[in-house]
């Protein structure tokens, strides 16, 4: 069969031309990749700039942040540092230039210079933790730092009532809610430290520690008593002081706490602590300790059940606390002994029930004049207190002897 060249020419000429179509738009779609590229080169480069310059910002923003962020043990900050040696110098060396200008920039002009000046906040705050370790009330209360005394709670005296009705019956009115405000007790506890000018003199001296350490040691024992019963005169009132009777929860007046009577006033039974167990409700139970002094733990420990168990059960483990009748105990010396007319056993969850709060504001007068060769230094802290939740709290109450 004879191949017709002609046909082969046209077919070889439409072949070439749709290549040349091809390559012409394949040329044109590849050199808009191109621009394409070109351009997403430009804005990544652009966009990596950008980023550049973000990052340099967010550092000095970061920078600039921790240069006026409150202090909080571990940052610190120009104001916090001229203060801090405003501070030291004056009790070393008695200048108070330092603090007094740095109280002007503060604007505290209500404050006397002949009353002391504010002691470093790092160190009003180490007094307050080291005053938690030496004062048992602190330990298990609620304890709050506040920087004014206009602190108030609002506090539900009573809840609302509810009950049962059927579908299509009247709905009876129910009682609302016996909210109410209440605000602690203040009062200013102060110490008077004292230190050689030799001592202060020495640059190994670690004067915050001294006065941290000589405070607290001042200030526990007068903590733990009024914390326990201050009468809320010129100090704050505490937590034996608010009273008790003997009726239930529903029946008590608000703000008294509820006791029950030993059988004997100079004795204490283990149904008689068991009793003070379940007096309490069971939301109040979890977390709650029993509070005594060191002569009625001893007693305490002694208390058997009917099986001849002994009620006291010491810790088996290392870490492990002992427990009286499941309970934690905690030990305050400013209870009485098992005595007439006297509360011998507290318990209940301390912190729903009682609050201490300090004031931020530690003042400081450097004297050393009035007993030389030592220097002083008069320090006044405030503190307050209050009662939050009566129903947390039982105690067991000696009666009087016959």
């Amino acid at each position: 069969m004879a191949i017709d060249h002609k046909d082969v020419s046209e077919v070889a000429q439409e072949l070439k031309g749709q290549f040349d179509e091809f390559k012409k738009s394949n040329d044109k779609r590849i050199d808009a990749i191109e621009a394409e590229k070109s351009k997403l080169s430009e804005t990544v480069d652009t966009l990596n700039g950008k980023l550049s310059e973000l990052d340099e910002l967010k550092s000095n923003l970061e920078a600039e942040l921790a240069s006026v962020k409150r202090p909080d043990g571990n940052v610190t900050n120009k104001d916090v540092t001229e203060h801090k040696t405003a501070f030291e110098l004056f009790v070393r060396k008695g200048t108070d230039d330092g603090l007094a200008e740095l109280e002007r920039k503060a604007m505290q002009v209500g404050s006397d210079p002949d009353g002391g000046y504010a002691v470093p906040e790092e160190l009003d705050r180490n007094i307050i933790t080291a005053l938690r370790d030496e004062v048992v009330m602190r330990q298990e209360c609620n304890v709050i730092t506040v920087g004014t005394e206009k602190f108030k709670r609002l506090i539900n005296q009573g809840g609302t009532n509810s009950g049962w009705v059927g579908e299509v019956d009247k709905r009876p009115e129910t009682s609302t809610s016996k909210l109410a405000s209440i605000e602690p007790v203040w009062g200013e506890i102060y110490g008077n430290p004292a230190a050689t000018q030799t001592m202060l003199d020495d640059a190994f001296f670690n004067v915050e520690q001294f006065i941290t350490s000589e405070l607290a040691t001042e200030f526990a024992e007068q903590e733990e008593s009024v914390f326990t019963h201050g009468d809320g005169i010129k100090k704050p009132k505490g937590l034996l002081a608010y009273g008790s009777d003997d009726k239930g929860d529903k029946e008590r007046e608000w703000g008294k706490l509820q006791h029950l009577l030993l059988k004997k006033p100079t004795e204490i039974t283990a149904d008689e602590v068991m009793k003070l167990i379940y007096t309490m409700r069971k939301v109040y139970r979890t977390g709650a300790k029993f509070m005594m002094n060191n002569n009625t733990l001893f007693q305490v420990r002694t208390l058997k059940d009917a099986q001849g168990n002994y009620l006291w059960q010491p810790g088996l483990q290392l870490g492990q606390p002992s427990a009286l009748l499941g309970y934690g105990i905690a030990e305050n010396e400013q209870f009485a002994d098992v005595s007439a007319d006297a509360v011998p056993i507290a318990f209940g969850n301390f912190n729903r029930c009682y609050t201490i709060l300090d004031r931020i504001g530690v003042r400081m007068l450097r004297d050393p004049y009035t007993n030389k060769p030592f220097v002083h230094f008069y320090t006044t802290k405030r503190v307050g207190s209050m009662l939050v939740d009566s129903n947390a709290v039982k105690l067991l109450k000696a009666g009087a002897t016959k």
